[in-house]
């Protein structure tokens, strides 16, 4: 049974940080590309970083550089978003998401339930 089950979301002061943690069964994680997603209301779902499945590249979304660093642990089938200099306009729910890619060819992925997180003061 593929499960995907992100933690660590929660509410933050602007400025403050959080880390959110993906645990990961059901299939071969080391395999996979694993990405966090955001969705905020009333917008649609976007990337904030990637991680390839054998943790040598990463990707970020251009709003979350220098602030959010994305890193996997294959052993323990883990992947993790740390969040630095968090800002309100980062609120949203979070997702991790598991792709397997042959090239550059998507062949499936799986999501998890997300996680919010919330920057307020």
């Amino acid at each position: 049974q593929v499960q995907l089950v992100e933690s660590g979301g929660g509410l933050v002061q602007p400025g403050g940080s959080l880390r959110l943690s993906c645990a990961v069964s059901g299939f071969t994680f080391s395999r996979y590309t694993m990405s966090w997603y955001r969705q905020a209301p009333g917008k649609e779902r976007e990337l904030v970083a990637a991680i390839t499945s054998g943790g040598g590249r990463t990707n970020y979304a251009d709003s979350v550089k220098g602030r959010f660093t994305i890193s996997r642990d294959n052993a323990k089938n883990m992947v993790y978003l740390q969040m630095n200099s968090l800002k309100p306009e980062d609120t949203a729910a979070y997702y991790c998401n598991a792709e397997l890619r042959a090239g550059t060819v998507s062949l499936h992925d799986y999501w998890g339930q997300g996680t919010q997180v919330t920057v307020s003061s």
